[in-house]
């Protein structure tokens, strides 16, 4: 579904990932990790067109990023993205937030699209918050709604860029919950995380990226069982003990 082929990005004469290339089957959950820097965020983002590379290519279904710069809305309403701070409408309610796209873009009817927010906010127990706003919210319950705004686009792939990392700990399982009972559906996925719990429970694959390069790109029981290179060894060895 998502081909990475030899993707390399600068900013000005500072270079971000260095010959990047990896692919993500369809219905495949792949976690990437690795320290803070090391590019992860930067890659996710190339995939729909948030950040633009000089090098290489990336193909979403056999369609090329780099070739559609004149058509990143189509592409994003295909893949869609969770990002570290929610990225809601403030001004709008939680119904008005899941339908705005799905009207827009997708063309669909308000009742059409209300319906669909309406059964996506139940199936993450959220139904009784739809006309809130999301300052009134809980960060938990508002990384949710992103979570389902971001579905009910039905998106062909889910990216999901540190999800966790602005909540409070008791809030984070009620996110990974619903990530992990995406994944068991047969969501595709890429997670950026360090939720090592997570990447052991679902992901198929970890791919380990430090200093903007793919250091290990490996099933999960081979990366947590016996990473090969120093770095990564390094780095489960804080993170797994910490």
């Amino acid at each position: 579904m998502i081909k990475i082929d030899n993707v390399s990005k600068w900013y000005g004469t500072f270079q971000v990932l260095t010959d990047c290339t990896t692919e993500v089957k369809v219905g495949e959950v792949v976690v990437i990790c690795g320290p803070s820097g090391s590019g992860k965020s930067t890659l996710i983002k190339c995939i729909n067109g948030l950040e633009m590379f000089q090098k290489g290519d990336i193909f979403v279904e056999n369609i090329s990023v780099g070739k559609l710069k004149a058509n990143l809305p189509k592409l994003r309403s295909r893949v869609g993205m969770v990002f570290q701070h929610f990225e809601l409408f403030p001004h709008l309610s939680v119904i008005d937030n899941l339908t705005i796209g799905p009207i827009k873009i997708l063309k669909r009817s308000k009742q059409e699209a209300k319906e669909q927010g309406m059964r996506l906010l139940n199936r993450v127990g959220l139904e009784s918050q739809a006309d809130k706003f999301p300052g009134q919210l809980s960060g938990g319950q508002q990384q949710r709604v992103a979570i389902v705004r971001a579905l009910a686009m039905n998106p062909i792939v889910m990216l999901f860029d540190e999800p966790t990392s602005a909540l409070d700990p008791e809030m984070v399982s009620e996110v990974l919950d619903v990530m992990v009972e995406l994944a068991e559906e047969g969501t595709t996925m890429m997670v950026v995380t360090h939720e090592m719990g997570f990447a052991r429970k679902v992901a198929h694959r970890v791919i380990f990226m430090d200093q903007g390069s793919i250091v290990e790109d490996s099933p999960k029981e081979d990366f947590f069982n016996s990473p090969r290179s120093p770095r990564a060894q390094q780095f489960l060895s804080k993170i797994l003990h910490s």
